[in-house]
Parts: structure tokens; sequence; C-alpha cells
């Protein structure tokens, strides 16, 4: 089996473990935290905050990652970013209301170097030809990770409408130990070389603050692009979907009391919807890479954009708009509110970001080869800024004012993201006409 493309799998595997654990405690967060108040008064910690603040960090700190991976390279700044996602679990441990924020902040810088190292290293494992594939099987793996967490939370939150203490630290005990396995594959991937014109500059013409100076330089010029301009808004839209589906979405069936006798077990459950709708995209994207890649990413981003309005309007009809904030026994236009109809939502709301995701990596791997490092670093910095956003408006704003910013953000950055992709269709096109009259010559 070719080196690169097992390097692929341990990053994926590496992934997978670290986010057990993460994209699990972000599904059942604000959860744990209010059964922490319910038994500590002094402890004032808010999920929907923590979310806020890691992620305002992460976007913020994304305009230095290329800086900091020009020293270190990909694989020791994914190791040394993975170590902030075991500490913020560790904290859970020890509740107080200013080491969650802290642990936040500091797991939000060390989400910039390790999400920027892995779309570099992603990118140095991969060819023009392989990115599509790549991209999907580490997708797949990656979201692997909603399985295994979540379906440990049903088991243990079951029959519980009040998470106690034992229960608490055994899930969280559980999941920092899985984190660190993950860091251990990540600290097993070799050394790649990049092909990408720029690095090289980078490595031969500059050297210590110089070369950090001159890749913070190189991704603010490709941010002033049209084509990434243009792109942001795709990514703007993936941010918040993204906190949709990870903090609001389970949160809210877990508080919507009318849907079933222990509402709190089913958030368990949801996740690991979300998580075979995206295991299943990032599979179906990979393995059959080479037909879809025939007929171009927009299909396929048309494709999510779909499956998440349909999601949208049946989470609008089942969910009350009170759900995001406290157990609520409203109701919306389902009485009673529908548990399969909730599961439903939660496998479009995985494949629709599937679809989004893989299609992202695809074209920034694929299409602009000569600045990997930039690139993937604005998507991070985009996509965070926005899950920020939505974090601080969740406490806030109710259910259906979120699922319409959802529905108008996501039709902007849809038509965004098409264009860009007819846009290097056609550049394309033009290369193959000018190569057939250069060979007829």
């Amino acid at each position: 089996m070719e080196m690169k493309f097992v390097m692929i799998l341990i990053l994926g595997f590496g992934f997978m473990f670290v986010f057990t654990a993460f994209q699990t405690m972000c599904n059942i967060e604000k959860t744990i935290l209010d059964s922490i108040a319910q038994e500590d008064d002094s402890f004032k910690g808010d999920g929907y905050t923590s979310l806020a603040i890691l992620y305002l960090f992460f976007s913020l700190s994304n305009w230095l990652a290329p800086s900091f991976i020009s020293f270190t390279g990909p694989r020791v700044a994914m190791v040394v970013g993975a170590s902030t996602y075991t500490l913020f679990m560790i904290t859970f441990l020890f509740p107080s209301t200013a080491l969650l924020y802290v642990a936040s902040a500091v797991l939000g810088l060390g989400a910039s170097i390790t999400w920027t190292g892995q779309g570099t290293y992603l990118a140095r494992c991969s060819s023009s030809e392989t990115i599509s594939r790549n991209s999907g099987i580490f997708w797949a793996l990656l979201q692997c990770s909603m399985f295994f967490g979540n379906l440990f939370v049903y088991y243990q939150f079951q029959d519980k409408t009040h998470i106690d203490k034992e229960t608490r630290n055994l899930v969280i005990g559980v999941l920092t130990i899985v984190a660190i396995l993950g860091i251990v594959f990540l600290a097993a991937l070799r050394f790649m070389a990049s092909n990408a014109e720029q690095d090289n500059e980078l490595e031969e013409q500059h050297t210590g603050c110089g070369q950090a100076l001159y890749a913070l330089k190189l991704a603010g010029k490709l941010f002033c692009t049209k084509k990434m301009l243009l792109l942001s808004l795709a990514f703007f839209y993936t941010g918040l979907e993204l906190s949709f589906f990870s903090g609001v979405f389970g949160s809210s069936i877990g508080f919507t009391s009318k849907i079933a006798s222990t509402p709190k077990e089913i958030v368990g459950l949801v996740g690991i919807c979300i998580g075979v709708g995206e295991v299943f995209g990032g599979g179906f994207f990979g393995i059959l890479a080479s037909k879809t890649t025939r007929f171009g990413r927009d299909p396929i981003v048309i494709a999510g954009y779909v499956m998440h309005m349909a999601a949208y309007l049946m989470t609008f009809l089942n969910l009350p708009n009170s759900a995001p904030f406290t157990d609520t026994t409203d109701i919306s236009y389902l009485d009673p509110p529908s548990a399969s109809m909730a599961l439903v939502c939660a496998f479009l709301l995985g494949l629709g970001d599937a679809c989004f995701n893989t299609q992202v990596y695809s074209m920034l791997g694929g299409e602009f080869v000569n600045n990997p490092v930039g690139a993937f670093a604005l998507f991070k910095f985009t996509q965070s800024v926005a899950a920020a956003i939505s974090f601080f408006y969740s406490s806030h704003f109710g259910l259906y004012i979120q699922l319409a910013i959802l529905v108008i953000t996501g039709t902007i950055g849809t038509v965004s993201f098409v264009i860009v992709e007819w846009s290097f269709k056609r550049e394309h096109r033009e290369q193959e006409k000018s190569i057939s009259a250069s060979l007829a010559e």
C-alpha cells in the first residue's frame, strides 16, 4: 500500500480518537454544565458561552497558524494542538467557571494549529488525482467519532433526568483517555515534504521570524482574492451549521420534555445519527471520488444544501422556539414532538455537512496547491468566526431565528461556492484547449 495513503489512514484514526472525545463533549456540554450548576450554586459556567470563547480564539489564532507551522511543520503542530483538546476534557473533572473559560480559550488556540496542520498534511499526502478520495476517507474516519462517544453517552445517560457527578466523571474520564490515544496516532505520522512552490520558497528564502511573517503575508494576500472572498461566504455557513448541529440541536432535543419520557438519553442517539450521515457521506465521496469529480463539486454541495433545508424545515415544525435554553414543556406545530423526526433531521444535518466539507477540502487541496497552508488557515478562520458568532447568539435568539439565519446564509454560501467551482471549470477547459492546440502544432 502506498505510504502516503497509509499516512492518510493514520491521520484519520488520530483525529477520530481525539474528536470522539471532543465532539461527544460538545454534544453534551450544555447538559453536563446544567447538571453541575444544579449541584453547585457557585458554578455559573454556560456551555454556549464556553464554545463561543473557544471559536473566538480559534478564529483569531488562525492568522498565526501558518507562521507556527512554518516553524514546527504540520506533524508537531497537530500533536501540540491535540494536547489542548485533552486539557479541555480534564477541566470538567474540576468544575470551575473561570477554569472552563480559560480552557476554552486555550483550546481555541490549539484548534487553529491542529486543523491548519491537518489540512497541510492532507495536501502533502495528495495529488490532484487523489485529493477527493483522500478528503472523503479522512472525513469518514473523522466522523466515526460520532458513533463511539455518543453510543457510550447514550447508555450512560439512559433513564436519567439529572446527570450525577459519578456518571459525569466516568464519561469525562473515558473520553480523556480516548483523546490521549488519538495523540499517540498523530505522533506516529511520518514527515511528508511539500510540493507547493510557495512553501518551498518560504523554506529556501526565509528563516526564523522572516519565515513566519512571510507565511502570514501569503495568507493575507490569498484572502483578498476574488475567489477566496466568495468561498468565505460558503466557509461562513459551514461554521454556523457546525455550531448548530454540534451544540444547539442536541441540547434543544434534550430540553424538549414532551419529545420522550427521558429526553436526555436521546441526545446520544442524535450524535450517532449525525455521525451516520457524516460517515456515509465521507465514505461515499471517498470511494466514488473518480466518478463524483467527473461531474464537479457543485452538484454535491447543492445536494447538501437541499438536505439541510429539509432538516431545518422539519426542526421548525418539530421543536419549540424556547428549546435551546432550558427544559421546556412548550410545543411547536407537532404535538407531541416526534423523536423519530428529530433523528432523521440529525442524519440529514450530518450528511449535508459531509457534502459541504468534503468538497471544500477537495477544492482547497486541489485548486490552491501553491499555498495550502494559507488556504486551510483561512477556511478555519472564517468557519470559526461564524461558529463563535453562532454560539454567542445561541444564548439569546430563539430556535426559529437561528433556523432563519441558517437558511439565508446557507443559500448565499451555496451560490458562492457554485460560482467559484464554475470559474475553476472554465479555467481547466481553457488549459485543456491550450494544451491540445500546442500538441496539434
